[in-house]
């Protein structure tokens, strides 16, 4: 078992209203949570990046300009901390996230490693939205892949389904994946992997070795089993409002700081500790 697991927060979501719910939005928002989330113990804060016009902040953006002002902010506030940028789109396009991560530079950034339907059904029977695909085919890879290393940012495999986790030991061994490598079983969408921390075993068993491995939990309650498995098998962690509204006792948190400082405390009950900035640092090989 790893000495240190990496503790994560994913500080907002993609559409999440923050009308009606405590997502922060603005360069300022943005940095104060990104502090909050640093001084429970995490040591990278994931970040989608937000339309600032007023009223338009539940609606996700690749603008340069809008992108830099919010990760100086948080960089500003929190000068240690990693930045983990979202790359995510739908499309054949990737011109905004590539253009974002040219601008921004972040230490690490997300590397949607494949494929998904991205499905819901309400209880009515009706699709909680129009059916839509999450496509990351190869060649779209291959862009992300080729910016990263031109930047010096270390890419964090997105899994959000089993055949995805399997697929990273094909890029390792066609030269498109290289360097230290960082997987996230991204688990709890209805139509990708389930929030089972039973899966977990039989997932880590598909990676390379010397893989780092790191759980992403979308849900409610079920979660914390899930992370607190992840951390007694070796593995990094990752909470925040962009993956959850509830703590561990059912109650819903009003910033990212209780939902770190939970996970801190289900880290150490696994009698690990969480990662030190220098443990995260050295683990994605960054100077």
């Amino acid at each position: 078992m790893a000495e240190a697991s990496i503790v994560a927060c994913a500080l907002t979501g993609i559409l999440t209203d923050p009308s009606r719910y405590p997502v922060p939005v603005t360069p300022e928002e943005m940095a104060r949570e990104a502090t909050r989330a640093w001084e429970a113990g995490a040591t990278i804060v994931h970040c989608h990046f937000r339309n600032q016009a007023p009223g338009m902040g539940h609606l996700p953006t690749w603008e340069p300009d809008t992108c830099a002002a919010i990760v100086e902010a948080i960089r500003a506030a929190c000068p240690e901390i990693l930045i983990n940028a979202s790359t995510g789109v739908m499309g054949p396009d990737a011109s905004g996230p590539l253009a974002m991560l040219r601008r921004v530079k972040p230490e690490t950034a997300a590397m949607n490693a494949g494929s998904l339907n991205y499905l819901k059904v309400r209880k009515d029977g009706q699709w909680a939205w129009p059916p839509m695909l999450f496509d990351n085919p190869i060649d779209k890879i291959e862009k992300f892949l080729a910016v990263m290393y031109e930047e010096g940012i270390v890419p964090e495999c997105e899994c959000f389904d089993t055949g995805v986790v399997r697929s990273i030991s094909m890029l390792r061994a066609v030269g498109l994946h290289s360097g230290p490598l960082h997987v996230s079983f991204v688990m709890g969408i209805a139509s990708g992997m389930p929030a089972k921390a039973s899966w977990l075993p039989l997932l880590i068993e598909e990676l390379p070795d010397g893989a780092h491995f790191q759980s992403i939990a979308i849900g409610r309650t079920e979660v914390w089993d899930l992370h607190r498995r992840c951390a007694e098998l070796g593995g990094d962690v990752r909470t925040g409002l962009e993956d959850t509204f509830y703590l561990p006792n059912g109650e819903k948190p009003t910033s990212n700081g209780p939902l770190v400082e939970a996970l801190v405390k289900i880290v150490r009950e696994t009698g690990r500790e969480p990662a030190t900035i220098e443990q995260t640092r050295a683990a994605y090989g960054l100077s």
